[in-house]
């Protein structure tokens, strides 16, 4: 999968190397309405013909008749540091041969590799939600792939714009660090946690932390802007592992190495899962008609309903078909309902698979469902992610459904499904 930006970029002789891919959280394979261009759901990231990093030479101070002045004039990188009205700390960027710069924003302009947007919870089925102001930078951060083996990848705060600047004013965080070296942050932060043990079945959550523009690792601010940075962490790095976590205030990101993407599911495999699930045709224990899972496309759109989708009790995870009774509330007819066979209540919602590979931690059977959007995974996948705690909002973390960002219930974050018949 290339951006339009990586297709010149990569060798036609033979197969490129690829570092990994980036893919946001809260979308079930695709954008809802498609992935156009830049803007798709996941971002893969193959090592240039020609290399594009950069790494810091020069320091210029400039005085407030300086300051107005061009910070390049010849065309290089540069990181400003605005002290005060009158004086600026300039980093010049020259050529790093041994590395690539990818870059991710809410921009469009040319300099952005991936653009992402705000992710809407649990609104999947309409690309169309307006969003009243976007917390995302413009330029939010930029990962850089060293292009030889083991391929590192390291993560930064802030991208470059059109200029080939990153501006930093006077109310953003900044500080000369002991050894001379200017760094910062941005105004909402980029986040990262690196899962303990990797993203494998064994897995728990790790500490999210902060990463500067320069790449160091701090503890969170108070509150998402807060101007006070945290406390240097020496013991940790920037380097992305397979299943680290990338926020970005309106829309976190899972990093997967190209070793980690070749033990995940494939589509095909999913498929597999889901034919072999209809094959077995389960039943509805009270109308006795048979139900089928959705194709993996209609699944990704959470489109229409079909006659024969497997709806469930998420109290207690017995699946149905649908039907209109013992629901307790006629305001929200699906929020508290009974069910027919241990009359347990709770939510009644339609079950789709979980079609994005690279949230999969096992490749194990579709066994259990989110609470409360009804989408299906892997038992290990699915109490993976409902131990991970995501950011929100300025201060708030809660566990999310990977497939569309709805946030799960505090008290049951997955259900095991009961199916009727051989399945079970």
């Amino acid at each position: 999968m290339f951006s339009p930006n990586q297709e010149e970029h990569c060798a036609p002789t033979k197969e490129p190397v690829k570092y990994g891919e980036l893919v946001v959280l809260g979308y079930n394979g695709s954008l809802p309405n498609g992935d156009r261009g830049r803007r798709k759901s996941r971002f893969a990231l193959y090592r240039r013909v020609k290399a594009n990093g950069v790494k810091p030479s020069t320091v210029h101070i400039l005085n407030s008749s300086q300051a107005s002045k061009p910070v390049s004039c010849r065309g290089q990188h540069s990181i400003s540091y605005t002290l005060s009205r009158n004086q600026t700390v300039v980093v010049e960027y020259c050529h790093d041969k041994d590395t690539d710069m990818f870059q991710i924003g809410r921009s469009t302009e040319s300099p952005i590799d991936f653009v992402v947007t705000d992710t809407v919870s649990g609104s999947q089925g309409s690309e169309e939600t307006p969003i009243t102001q976007s917390t995302i930078s413009r330029f939010a951060c930029r990962v850089v792939c060293e292009r030889s083996p083991p391929y590192t990848a390291r993560i930064y705060a802030a991208g470059f714009d059109s200029s080939k600047n990153i501006f930093l004013g006077e109310k953003a965080a900044k500080w000369k660090n002991p050894d001379g070296h200017m760094d910062g942050l941005t105004t909402n932060g980029v986040l990262v946690m690196h899962p303990k043990g990797g993203f494998t079945e064994e897995s728990k959550p790790g500490v999210w932390r902060e990463i500067s523009v320069c790449g160091d690792v701090y503890t969170l601010r108070e509150t998402r802007s807060a101007q006070t940075r945290g406390k240097l962490v020496d013991s940790e790095s920037n380097v992305l592992q397979d299943g680290s976590l990338v926020d970005l205030c309106g829309a976190t990101l899972l990093w997967r190495t190209a070793d980690g993407l070749f033990h995940t599911p494939t589509q095909k495999h999913l498929e597999a899962l889901r034919q072999e699930i209809n094959a077995a045709r389960p039943q509805c224990p009270v109308g006795l008609n048979t139900l089928a899972f959705p194709s993996m496309q209609r699944s990704r759109a959470l489109g229409s309903l079909e006659d024969k989708q497997p709806w469930v009790y998420l109290a207690c995870g017995h699946v149905h078909g649908y039907h209109n009774w013992g629901h307790r509330s006629e305001q929200e007819p699906n929020a508290q309902r009974e069910c027919p066979m241990c009359r347990a209540v709770g939510p009644y919602v339609p079950l789709w698979l979980g079609c994005e590979p690279a949230f999969y931690v096992d490749t194990g059977a579709p066994t259990h469902a989110f609470v409360p959007c009804g989408h299906v995974c892997s038992e290990k996948s699915a109490k993976y992610w409902a131990e991970i705690p995501l950011p929100h909002g300025t201060h708030a973390f809660h566990a999310a459904c990977p497939f569309c960002a709805a946030p799960l219930s505090l008290t049951q974050g997955c259900s095991k499904l009961i199916f009727q018949g051989p399945i079970d």
